[in-house]
């Protein structure tokens, strides 16, 4: 793997000087406020918008006659299935994913899901007392919650005295997250007045009143509804397509022929601590912390490579001088909490590109984040032979925060 260095490609800037990890902060981390350097290997969200859309899950158009009043249970058909995810990896397993959905259900007043689950999938049943004839929808149903979030995370941010100091920034990376409201469930029919925008009011949407069923003489039971019909179908063809979206979005990547690395080589140490991150001989093994001796083969060695920079944070691929290959998360569990870093061989893939967030000039602390998931760098413990993982929000203790040392 040939690894050119090129002057046009920014440097980095960071002094070599090991220092101590400072204590985790205790103060919630808004834009603009102070964060520590034990903070630089963490992230918090925060909500970027959101939308609440009433959605029926479960209906069903029913007749009842004069001869068939008084409690009844009627099963209904699934209309759409609502399942609670946040991020590419549309998963919910991580303290990242609780925070954000915390956060939403906070800033709208309602009670929201906040672990992975999804509305029925399967055909339920209500059951409904009905006082008087005609023509009813049975339904159940939700508040769909979707939107945007963002991440904060700890950067240096020049003062307008020229200093230096701390900051939560606008991290870069966003995502879109979905969850809902308890389940309701009732009937409805079409003279009923219900509030607009209500589930209710969704539910009678669904029923066909402008048609002749509607005031026709119709025998108990099961009636037909063509607006049910489409809305399902439409549901049906949306999800399908969602999930072949994210089916594909960790496809193998492409090789590269070359990488356009800085001429510098570092270690990436635990701040005044000899382990630093060595990467594996053996293809089916991760990233561990080590101690360099002569027999690290360079493993411990780490060149930036095709890096960038926005708004002081750099972006780079991280390149091994050991193996030859790039830092990665393995594709195949890259969704999980506490995935472990390996290396492989470089390509043009999300999975490979990480986030680099920098202490003030005169220290060489630094947080990692993974570009594709957005999750932060750290190990469990310190401890030879500690493989390095991938946590959603961070080490909240400060062991995401490492340095990066001249060699």
């Amino acid at each position: 793997m040939a690894c050119a260095a090129s002057a046009a490609v920014a440097t980095v800037g960071l002094a070599v000087s090991p220092a101590a990890a400072a204590p985790a902060t205790t103060t919630q981390a808004e834009p603009g406020g102070a964060c520590t350097a034990a903070d630089l290997g963490t992230r918090h969200p925060y909500i970027k918008s959101s939308e609440v859309t009433p959605t029926i899950t479960h209906f069903k158009g029913w007749y009842v006659t004069e001869g068939s009043t008084g409690t009844q249970s009627v099963n209904t058909s699934v209309q759409t299935t609502i399942s609670v995810s946040v991020g590419l990896t549309g998963n919910v397993e991580g303290s990242f994913e609780f925070e954000t959905l915390g956060k939403v259900g906070a800033s709208l007043g309602l009670n929201v899901q906040v672990n992975y689950t999804s509305t029925s999938s399967t055909s339920t049943s209500v059951t409904w007392n009905f006082r008087n004839p005609g023509y009813y929808g049975l339904y159940k149903g939700t508040k769909k919650v979707t939107g945007t979030y963002g991440s904060l995370n700890c950067n240096r941010v020049q003062q307008g005295d020229g200093s230096w100091a701390l900051k939560w920034i606008e991290g870069a990376d966003t995502g879109s997250y979905t969850t809902f409201t308890t389940l309701e469930e009732g009937a409805v029919r079409c003279e009923d007045k219900v509030p607009a925008n209500s589930i209710m009011r969704k539910a009678q949407d669904l029923l066909d009143c402008g048609s002749a069923t509607a005031t026709a003489k119709h025998p108990a039971g099961p009636v037909p509804s063509a607006k049910a019909a489409k809305a399902g179908h439409e549901a049906e063809k949306a999800a399908k397509a969602e999930k072949s979206v994210k089916a594909t979005r960790s496809q193998a990547p492409a090789t590269r022929a070359a990488l356009d690395c800085q001429p510098a080589v570092y270690k990436i140490d635990v701040p005044g601590k000899p382990l630093n991150w060595s990467a594996p001989l053996l293809a089916n093994d991760g990233i561990r912390l080590r101690e360099s001796n002569w027999t690290s083969a360079h493993l411990d060695n780490w060149r930036l490579c095709n890096v960038t920079e926005r708004n002081g944070v750099i972006e780079a691929s991280l390149w091994n001088w050991g193996n030859g290959g790039c830092a990665t998360v393995p594709a195949d569990i890259a969704n999980q909490e506490q995935a472990y870093l390996t290396t492989a061989t470089c390509g043009e893939d999300d999975l490979q590109r990480f986030y680099i967030y920098r202490d003030v000039p005169g220290s060489s602390k630094i947080g990692v984040q993974n570009k594709y998931t957005g999750f932060m760098v750290g190990h469990d413990r310190y401890a030879d032979g500690e493989l390095i993982r991938q946590y959603s929000s961070g080490r909240q203790d400060g062991t995401g925060t490492y340095t990066l040392t001249g060699v």
